[in-house]
């Protein structure tokens, strides 16, 4: 992985071809970018190079949850947000992703999460786990009821697990406070 902003590398992965052009076209002055159609195509074309994945979720020849499962098994240390129109649910708990964003993004919110992921590159697997339950608990909590976040034993965990990992963060708290801030502005739901 490169993992530098002016060289990072972002994978757009849709199987709509319109799409994934335009998302690719809206990075491409900022990242260099490629492009897959499908799921297949995205696990023919990855390397160690591609530093950002954004992958859509439903695909008809691999679904995008069986490409990450896929890329993880690898090896691939690449950051992979999902960019799709599948809401979440409780379902991503499980899921080895690092941000959760719902189409239509729009390029100031999508070039935010993929500089997120960049600076969180930088620091070391505790901040990266951090963020990537964080990311699981903020979407939980906007998408399912009060109730059903309040009775979630994967809730539940999830929040203990945020809190465990927050607590041993305290010697980076202020640089965290700085990431967290801005990962918090980056708009996830259309609208």
């Amino acid at each position: 992985m490169s993992a530098q902003r002016d060289t990072a590398t972002v994978l757009v992965v849709d199987d709509e071809e319109e799409v994934a052009d335009v998302y690719a076209l809206r990075l491409r002055n900022q990242f260099e970018t490629r492009v897959a159609y499908s799921g297949s195509e995205a696990l023919d074309v990855i390397d160690i190079d591609v530093d950002i994945v954004l992958l859509d979720r439903r695909m008809p020849d691999i679904a995008g949850d069986e490409v990450l499962t896929k890329l993880r098994e690898k090896g691939y240390d690449c950051r992979v947000i999902m960019l799709t129109a599948v809401d979440p649910g409780l379902d991503i708990v499980s899921m080895q992703f690092d941000d959760y964003l719902c189409k239509p993004v729009e390029k100031e919110d999508l070039v935010d999460a993929i500089n997120h992921q960049l600076d969180i590159i930088e620091h070391d697997e505790t901040v990266s786990e951090y963020f990537e339950l964080t990311s699981k608990l903020a979407l939980l909590e906007s998408e399912l009821s009060e109730e059903e976040t309040e009775t979630s034993d994967e809730v539940a965990e999830l929040r203990d697990q945020v809190h465990e990992l927050r607590e041993e963060l305290d010697d980076v708290l202020d640089e965290i406070d700085d990431i967290e801030a801005e990962f918090s502005n980056i708009g996830r739901f259309p609208g």
